[in-house]
């Protein structure tokens, strides 16, 4: 996203977090810029009853929790270390300097947290309308094309779990198995040795 010596040159300091790490919980002050350096990281919720509902998916890269900054709100969601982590963290006042002074930055800012509002809307359509095998390839058209930047006709190896497409889309996991199984007869997925294609 942001170029790392950028980062490093208005102060990012580097920050390691271990696999079910917290690096913020839904509620704290956003005082930072973070950028994952190497690892993933997921932004999630859970309701009243204790189920897990995944906002996102960040990889190595991929900035996340940045828009509570720009509007002095409190982060939305937490954000949990999915594997071993590291990642670039700038204090808010330097961000925002950074990006007065890079305008290029700024730029690709805007447009990833465009990229991220449209994942929204079209998730929510999904969730609240859509049948759970449309719901799935939508999520991993999304993946594909929005985050591993693959053409349409590139096949794609779907890293996500079973578990994790189902706290993305808002569904069961015996839903999610059975609706790629039934995905794979219509010829709209592959599975080979347990793993998923796109």
């Amino acid at each position: 996203m942001i170029d790392e010596n950028l980062l490093q040159q208005f102060g990012a300091g580097s920050i390691t977090i271990k696999k079910g790490d917290i690096l913020f919980e839904e509620g704290d002050t956003a005082k930072y810029f973070y950028q994952i350096k190497s690892g993933e990281i997921k932004m999630n919720n859970f309701n009243d009853e204790g189920k897990e509902f995944i906002q996102s998916i960040f990889t190595k890269g991929n900035c996340f929790g940045e828009p509570p900054l720009f509007i002095n709100k409190p982060y939305p969601a937490n954000a949990v270390a999915i594997t071993d982590a590291e990642v670039y963290a700038i204090a808010k006042e330097s961000f925002f300097r950074l990006l007065f002074a890079n305008p290029e930055a700024h730029l690709s800012m805007t447009v990833n947290l465009a990229q991220r509002l449209y994942f929204k809307s079209v998730m929510a359509s999904e969730i609240s309308s859509q049948e759970p095998e449309h719901r799935i390839l939508k999520l991993i058209d999304y993946f594909k094309e929005s985050v591993s930047k693959l053409q349409p006709a590139d096949k794609y190896k779907v890293d996500l779990t079973r578990q994790q497409i189902a706290d993305l889309t808002g569904l069961r996991v015996e839903t999610v198995i059975r609706s790629i199984k039934s995905l794979e007869k219509k010829g709209l997925l592959i599975i080979e040795d347990r793993k998923v294609y796109r």
